[in-house]
């Protein structure tokens, strides 16, 4: 990977990036105040699972389709892939946080340097942009190569987790670097063979998520937006 495809990935993966992500939980407070998450081992158990049973299986193999569909310049797939992921978010909470994201980093695109006109004039097309779709597009204009962008997508996703736990339970930062470091070795994996998930085996299906998420809408008292 070179040099600078590297700096992009950090800058994309960064809690820095302005796209409104540390206001959204995606179902773990809810679990917090089920109970279901409540210490170190539960929050890494929590994660893990979302890891391989959501991410793996469907968000990261759409990750991948899109950033292949940018490459290519078929930006008519790259909004199929979209409206198609928009569609598997099983609570409002998840769908509005899918396409929060997508619009604040799309209105970031939009004013940064190194962009093609042609990728903008797509994103810019569509009504609800989500975050993957987004997020795909910056790592195809900056040369990030799939692996590596479903890496720091994944990275990205897995250090905001943590970071939701260490605020709402009783979570020391060590205790939140020993979770990174046991979920990173499972994003590291993340390789090209591992991404190969053919379309008809394609499944989030993760229903404790999608009840969390759900029930999260109701929720007496919250600090996250989902």
């Amino acid at each position: 990977m070179k040099p600078l495809a590297l700096t992009r990935l950090l800058q994309l993966s960064s809690q820095a990036l302005p796209i409104g992500g540390y206001s959204h939980s995606q179902g773990l407070e809810s679990a917090i105040e089920q109970g279901i998450v409540v210490d170190e081992a539960s929050v890494l158990r929590w994660i893990l699972d979302v890891l391989e049973f959501s991410m793996k299986t469907f968000e990261i193999p759409r990750l991948k389709s899109m950033s292949a569909a940018w490459a290519a310049a078929h930006h008519a797939a790259v909004v199929a892939l979209n409206e198609d992921y928009l569609a598997t978010r099983e609570s409002s909470e998840l769908r509005a946080a899918a396409v929060q994201m997508g619009f604040s980093l799309r209105a970031l695109l939009c004013v940064l340097p190194d962009i093609p006109a042609a990728m903008l004039g797509t994103l810019r097309g569509m009504q609800e942009p989500a975050l993957p779709c987004v997020w795909s597009a910056a790592a195809a204009a900056w040369r990030i190569g799939p692996c590596e962008a479903a890496i720091g997508y994944a990275w990205a996703w897995a250090e905001n987790q943590v970071l939701v736990a260490m605020k709402t339970l009783p979570l020391g930062q060590s205790a939140g670097q020993r979770v990174l470091l046991e979920v990173g070795s499972k994003v590291a994996q993340l390789d090209p063979v591992n991404l190969h998930v053919p379309d008809e085996l394609c499944s989030n299906y993760a229903p404790a998520l999608a009840i969390a998420s759900a029930q999260h809408e109701t929720q007496y008292s919250r600090l996250f937006r989902s």
